[in-house]
């Protein structure tokens, strides 16, 4: 048996039910094997890989991940400030460059110097150099799962080398067709660049408020999370502390692994950090998920200073642009309101069904944070492992 066949056994034994890959040469056929086996997301850059295993194992899944060891790099801060912060599990199976017959220089520093990056992030890693080696996986994959644990297995090139190796034998699979044309929401069609902001991103939240009752909420770090909190605290919200630019990618993570409708809270500044997240899940198209953007220009947490939403980009042609087939720009309360209906088949494009795919309401809110009282929006009073454990209750089936 192939070290791949060997490998994909494995993971099937320890269940793992949801996997994340971006390519490298050394494990082509691996990845091109993991997609017939499991549920796998294509992603455009690691971190967001992060954030979608993050949701993916709210929801109750034991998510892995397939990349090349440069893309560590990427991730790391998402893997301490989520994953671990949470405490929550992901294996990462990392196509270990720079080492073992290596022809490209730029890829020795990082493949040099990973292990010790690991060492340093306090992440558990062992070292795949050989088929025997793949004895050590299973007992490790099970501390993952059980204990909530973030651990790496670097694989060396080495692996892919027993007799009898086909190097062709492997076919892309990821065929998403041709691209679907843009529709319009019924009811949106005069808000495409008319909306102009009347309402602070407080308003906004206060007015849809009502709305998100019954629905798992991912919302964005910061001032939005704290105003969602002081504004009604429920169960099914996810409060971020940390990670900027993983809302949607949570959000997304959770989509895809759950039934519930799922709407993302996040700003144009956290949006901006990992755009390629609107093309993973416009591709993927879950019905259930709504991206709720507030834009109000500006990194309201850190001073509100201007971000470029604020000078010279649309976010919502931008996520056109990315493959959303629905999308709406909405200011005041009512047109707020009425965008979120949409999910509901009420306002969606036939009279029989709901949307057929993720909704992006590209919110437009006035800068700066205008709270009632003295301004301040308390910390959250909740620890993380609280916010955790109320979530994963409501997406429980």
């Amino acid at each position: 048996m192939l070290a791949e066949d060997k490998l994909i056994e494995i993971l099937a034994a320890e269940g793992v039910d949801f996997t994340v890959s971006l390519p490298c040469d050394r494990i082509k056929r691996l990845i091109a094997m993991v997609p017939r086996k499991f549920f796998h997301v294509p992603l455009t850059r690691e971190e967001e890989g992060v954030g979608i295993c993050a949701g993916a194992s709210l929801a109750g899944k034991r998510p892995a991940m397939f990349i090349q060891n440069s893309g560590v790099g990427n991730m790391i801060n998402a893997l301490l400030s989520l994953t671990g912060f949470y405490s929550l599990p992901l294996a990462i199976f990392a196509s270990h460059r720079g080492l073992y017959k290596e022809k490209i220089a730029a890829q020795k520093p990082m493949g040099e110097k990973l292990p010790g990056i690991l060492r340093g992030a306090g992440i558990g890693f062992t070292q795949v150099e050989k088929i025997k080696d793949l004895a050590l996986i299973p007992g490790r994959l099970e501390r993952v799962y059980r204990g909530n644990k973030i651990h790496a297995f670097l694989l060396s090139p080495a692996l892919w080398e027993a007799a009898g190796a086909d190097k062709n034998a492997w076919r892309p699979v990821f065929d998403f067709g041709r691209r679907p044309k843009a529709v319009m929401p019924r009811g949106a069609r005069g808000a495409h660049g008319k909306a102009k902001p009347r309402l602070t991103r407080y308003e906004i939240l206060s007015a849809v408020w009502p709305a998100l009752e019954s629905k798992a909420v991912v919302c964005n770090l910061g001032f939005p999370a704290r105003e969602l909190y002081q504004i009604g605290h429920r169960p099914s919200n996810f409060y971020m502390l940390g990670s900027m630019g993983m809302a949607t990618p949570i959000g997304l993570g959770v989509a895809l692994a759950t039934k519930k409708e799922v709407v993302v809270i996040d700003g144009d500044g956290s949006l901006l950090m990992n755009p390629g997240t609107l093309a993973t899940a416009a591709c993927l198209s879950p019905e259930n998920l709504t991206v709720f953007a507030v834009d109000n220009g500006a990194y309201g947490s850190t001073g509100n200073q201007p971000t470029l939403a604020a000078r010279c980009i649309d976010l919502e042609e931008a996520a056109r642009g990315l493959g959303f087939r629905y999308t709406v720009k909405a200011a005041g309360k009512r047109d707020l309101l009425r965008s979120l209906e949409m999910k509901e088949g009420a306002n969606a494009p036939s009279a029989h069904s709901a949307l057929s795919g993720p909704l992006f309401i590209h919110a437009l809110a006035l800068p700066g944070n205008n709270l009632p009282g003295d301004g301040q929006a308390p910390v959250i009073p909740l620890d993380r492992l609280e916010i955790k454990r109320q979530f994963m209750e409501f997406l429980s089936p």
